[in-house]
């Protein structure tokens, strides 16, 4: 997710001065979090911790927050300190377990868990992570756990379609699908935006909101994470390293076909230069495909998808913009989904 840390330190402080200041709600859920994954066994702790003590944005628990902030409820509330530690177990169980599957050197700066140990150990140790978050879950409620039950499942059938496109279907013994704009966009809302809007969505029922305000504001999280994603895309081709967190071409390499790219290729043709390269993505090919892409309209089409995204993120918190006391969140939430595509320039 392209936050830089200077943004949550704004964000967190945004409206501190009108009584919305999340940096002690979100200091709580970093010390919570540690605790959360306290063990007996020396090295389960120590395994489990690698990644939280790595750093982190602390993006979802965030929103947890400004969702609770939206039915007037102070950000160190326990019950929205205790879903903001939720859902960073989660995405922090996913790291574990991505990297193994994409087979990453490298998570926030230092090796990844599976270089570190070994591909059994960060796979039991995203386990463990999902375990404790469910554990949490069960304290909050029947509903706390039916919506995170149902967000792993999304995550996981995410990560499903994306293999089943991705040119490695055979090897896993996996129906093989077609990776084209609509497969791509269901992996997206699969993969990234289901916790984000689960996210939002906690907060709005762990702070006693109606049914109507849950749904608006996990329609936001829902969009806001589609144009995070879908503006990481973009920067993947058209950025530089620093901005989308990973040296751009990233995706074409591993076969993973984004948003730009299937647009081009759309446009193009299968029995185009371009697609003969996405074909064949050998690093010659991958930078010659680049600099194709680079100059396409594809690209501001993808760029125009984004802008569509957060268009309808902002459209979602229509029905709070009547309501005075919920004025400053609905600014932070504002700020978020135009922070998003601020970055594309």
């Amino acid at each position: 997710m392209g936050l830089s840390a200077e943004a949550i330190d704004s964000l967190a402080g945004k409206g501190a001065a009108r009584g919305l200041d999340l940096r002690p709600g979100l200091a709580l859920v970093e010390q919570r979090l540690r605790e959360s994954v306290a063990s007996e066994l020396p090295f389960v702790q120590e395994a489990s911790r690698y990644l939280i003590e790595a750093g982190g944005k602390r993006f979802r628990p965030m929103l947890v927050l400004l969702g609770g902030a939206l039915g007037g409820t102070a950000p160190d509330d326990d019950r929205l300190v205790a879903a903001g530690v939720i859902v960073e177990l989660v995405h922090i169980s996913t790291l574990y377990h991505d990297d193994v599957i994409d087979a990453a050197d490298l998570r926030r700066g230092s090796a990844a868990a599976h270089v570190r140990w070994s591909n059994t150990v960060a796979i039991l140790t995203g386990d463990f992570l999902l375990a404790r978050a469910s554990e949490l879950s069960a304290g909050l409620g029947v509903e706390t756990t039916r919506i995170m039950a149902r967000t792993i499942a999304e995550l996981c059938a995410g990560q499903i379609r994306e293999v089943q496109a991705s040119g490695m279907a055979a090897a896993h013994g996996a129906a093989p699908v077609e990776a084209d704009r609509a497969h791509y966009l269901a992996v997206i809302a699969e993969k990234t935006a289901s916790l984000i809007a689960s996210s939002c969505r906690l907060g709005a029922l762990l702070s006693g909101q109606p049914q109507d305000a849950q749904e608006a504001l996990a329609a936001y999280g829902q969009r806001l994470g589609m144009a995070f994603q879908l503006a990481d895309d973009v920067l993947d081709v058209a950025g530089e390293e620093a901005e989308s967190g990973k040296l751009p071409g990233t995706d074409l390499k591993e076969g993973v076909r984004t948003l730009p790219v299937l647009l081009a290729l759309e446009a193009e043709g299968a029995g185009s230069e371009f697609a003969a390269l996405v074909a064949d993505p050998t690093d010659a090919n991958v930078a010659k495909a680049m600099g194709l892409l680079r100059l396409h309209p594809a690209l501001d089409q993808a760029r125009a998808a984004a802008h569509a995204e957060v268009a309808a993120a902002k459209a979602a918190l229509d029905p709070f913009r009547v309501r005075p006391d919920a004025a400053t969140a609905v600014e932070a939430l504002d700020w978020l989904a135009d922070y998003a595509v601020e970055r594309l320039g």
